[in-house]
């Protein structure tokens, strides 16, 4: 009786708080996305280019002008998502039609195009734009639910942080197991060209999206209810033309948007498997020996960082979290990049080497793994804060849109990312390279310079960039605390009669509200 009644008095004071296996799986929706993002940002152009026989550059410049595309349908989407309120849910139905829409996609997109016969190479390109274009649409759905069922999910400020952990071990089950396995089964399979590396992976990523996202459904359930909508049971239809006047109106979603943009700038190009099979393999000469250990280096560097965002988060806001950890990230890319203008062909004491350790690999490993584990700690940070925009936006206007502020973020993070595929490209094809390079490419002139500006150079403007969005943001955890208490007390008004507009009135300050609406 009295657990019942202190979750009464929880729920009346509007402290929504996720039980932990909801904290763990609902992120699995993020890593099923991940499984396929991974798959498309570094191989697809392999796809198109060594097996269809498509234009190198077409391969890499198309993932990025199919945004184009995205920026119709993700406002329809998320317009579409906010406006949904079944029997199953607000967001549980566009995660299952999303993932389904990419399984259908992908298995016309790597298996269908092959059926053409290569005379008909004008239906080739047809067809992959096609399907690539469906691609998106299931892509869109599914990633969108992932930025905006985080607010029905908790407003605990303790335990959104906690977000970003569970978010990257779903992504590291998703993309991870795409990394580890790429090399290895290239190396089996014919190469990342060969029709037998995507005959492989494709199925294999197909089981692995679809029983994540089967667990993220199971983890959002109890909560993809109207009680946790907003302020009200009740929810108000925004009109699609509304939404620019809003969106243009909430700056700090404006600001966590450039913020985002470099995060996901500097994480997928350098990243991008083009950019490390030219550094371990045509530069080092040893992608076997160096592609896994490092990224694996990386990944231990990373796992403290986790915990400290997380209690940096807590205690001080994910604004400051993201901040430091970014700043330290930059620091010490500038160590990497040193190490790489030093870098000289055929001379061991300034060559990368984990069989033979020298001064350079020491230093090389300090200061990527120390950079990475920043960086990759933050790399996903920018999406639990969408929940925190969605917030302070039903403070600011008293308007519930989760789906149009997750797909305009997302929008935003699909743009960059594919972005990141069509530089490296580009910068390939300036070299003089048109076929994208793996791990058994050799060293030529030009690369050397590419994989400075790609590796190092482009995600520490990205890191700038980032920073300086972040200086005008203003929701700090102590601002969140406010925003989250004055939402409270007038979701428990509305509930109890008050119209939205006279709660919007009556409570506009952290000093109107009663105690047991504070979050401590």
């Amino acid at each position: 009786m009295s657990n019942q009644k202190e979750k009464t008095t929880a729920q009346a004071a509007g402290m929504n708080r996720a039980k932990p296996y909801q904290l763990v799986l609902f992120p699995m929706n993020n890593g099923a996305t991940n499984v396929y993002y991974i798959l498309t940002m570094n191989f697809i152009a392999y796809y198109a280019n060594g097996v269809l026989g498509l234009a190198l550059m077409f391969a890499t410049t198309m993932v990025t002008v199919m945004r184009l595309f995205d920026a119709v349908t993700d406002p329809i989407i998320g317009a579409l998502i906010d406006r949904t309120n079944s029997k199953f849910g607000k967001f549980r139905p566009y995660m299952v039609i999303g993932n389904v829409i990419m399984i259908v996609s992908s298995i016309l997109l790597y298996f269908g195009t092959r059926i053409i016969a290569p005379d008909m190479q004008w239906l080739r390109y047809a067809c992959f734009v096609l399907f690539y274009a469906l691609y998106v649409i299931g892509y869109t759905f599914q990633t969108a639910c992932t930025r905006s069922g985080q607010t029905c999910l908790t407003n605990d400020p303790k335990q959104r942080p906690m977000f970003t952990i569970f978010n990257t071990i779903a992504s590291l089950i998703g993309m991870g197991l795409v990394q580890f396995l790429a090399p290895i089964l290239g190396d089996r399979l014919g190469g990342y060209n060969s029709a037998n590396f995507f005959d492989f992976m494709i199925p294999l990523a197909i089981v692995v999206s679809a029983v994540l996202t089967l667990l993220a459904v199971i983890g959002i359930w109890e909560k993809d209810r109207p009680e946790f909508f907003g302020v009200g049971n009740k929810q108000e239809k925004v009109k699609l033309k509304e939404y620019v006047a809003i969106l243009k109106a909430n700056k700090e979603l404006q600001r966590l948007m450039v913020a985002g943009a470099g995060c996901k700038l500097a994480f997928s190009i350098a990243t991008n498997m083009t950019v490390l099979c030219m550094l371990y393999g045509a530069m080092m000469g040893d992608y076997g020996g160096l592609y896994l250990p490092m990224m694996i280096v990386g990944y231990i560097f990373s796992v403290p960082f986790f915990l400290l965002t997380v209690k940096t988060s807590q205690k001080h806001g994910q604004k400051a979290s993201l901040v430091r950890y970014t700043m330290l990230a930059l620091v010490m890319y500038i160590g990497v990049l040193v190490l790489l203008l030093l870098w000289k062909q055929g001379v061991p004491a300034f060559n990368l080497s984990l069989r033979s350790i020298n001064v350079y690999t020491v230093l090389f490993v300090l200061f990527f793994g120390i950079g990475y584990g920043a960086y990759y700690a933050t790399a996903d940070m920018p999406i639990p804060m969408v929940a925190d925009c969605s917030d302070y936006e039903t403070f600011r206007s008293g308007r519930y849109i989760p789906g149009i502020m997750g797909t305009l973020f997302s929008l935003v993070d699909k743009l960059v990312s594919s972005l990141g595929s069509t530089v490296v490209g580009a910068a390939v094809a300036m070299i003089g390279i048109h076929t994208l390079p793996d791990g058994n490419t050799p060293y030529s002139d030009g690369m050397h310079g590419v994989v400075i500006v790609l590796f190092c150079i482009v995600p520490m403007i990205a890191w700038i960039m980032t920073l300086i969005a972040m200086k005008g943001y203003s929701l700090t955890g102590s601002r969140m605390k406010e925003i989250q208490a004055v939402n409270a007390v007038r979701k428990d008004a509305i509930n109890r009669g008050m119209s939205l507009e006279d709660a919007m009135q009556t409570w506009k300050e952290m000093d109107q509200v009663p105690e047991k609406f504070r979050q401590s």
